[in-house]
């Protein structure tokens, strides 16, 4: 457990929870860089597209450490958010599709 919060502490010290605002639409897309990898999260849904999380439903978890970063940096203020056009929404989600 304690291995765990060091990375929360570390993703959210480094502001690698990243919200991707794409104006003027407003569409957002969260990303917290983990190991080496972006992963796409939904912090108000509680989901990660990283394996763990899927893993870890199968065993009961709720949450993995990559949402708990993207709580505890919403709530102590630690979000790098990143401004886009809508123009380059498509090839954004193109890329973090390909990525998983």
């Amino acid at each position: 457990m304690n291995k765990d919060l060091d990375r929360i502490q570390s993703i959210v010290s480094e502001k690698r929870v990243k919200l991707h605002v794409f104006k003027p639409t407003q569409r957002k897309i969260w990303t917290v860089v983990g190991k080496g990898q972006e992963h796409w999260i939904d912090p108000d849904s509680n989901y990660c597209s990283c394996p763990g999380f899927y893993f870890g439903k199968l065993i009961g978890k709720t949450i993995c450490y990559h949402l708990e970063s993207a709580h505890l940096a919403r709530h102590q203020n630690q979000v790098e958010e990143i401004v886009f056009s809508d123009d380059e929404f498509s090839d954004f989600l193109s890329g973090l599709i390909d990525d998983l």
